[in-house]
């Protein structure tokens, strides 16, 4: 138990400075509010009356967030492999293979249907 006492300290000291800096900025910080602050960023475009629904948004971004997840979880196993590949020798070597590949259609389908062009 004596060994979770630092990470326990850590995390209370990192939880103090958080709730530290934001009872500091409200405290501290200007006060000058108008119209302008008090609307929602709406980077500069006027915005739109919007549907009761919601109305359809575009597919193409989740596609294009999931494309994004799935290279972070190739290179999530790229690092290690590329760390241990001394003591892996060939096994490590055909398990990466096969990873790579399986990406690598993936890339392939999402290149073929247009999931990477940008309008």
């Amino acid at each position: 138990m004596n060994s979770y006492i630092p990470i326990l300290g850590l995390g209370a000291l990192a939880a103090l400075f958080a709730v530290g800096s934001v009872v500091a900025s409200s405290l501290l910080g200007p006060k000058r509010y108008n119209r302008a602050k008090l609307d929602s960023y709406e980077c500069g475009i006027q915005p739109t009356p919007q549907p009761v629904g919601g109305g359809k948004f575009p597919v193409k971004y989740y596609i294009t967030a999931m494309l994004f997840i799935v290279f972070d979880i190739e290179i999530i196993f790229l690092f290690p492999w590329a760390v241990y590949f001394d003591s892996m020798a060939m096994f490590g070597l055909v398990e990466m293979a096969f990873f790579i590949a399986t990406v690598f259609v993936a890339y392939a389908y999402v290149w073929r249907r247009g999931g990477l062009e940008w309008d």
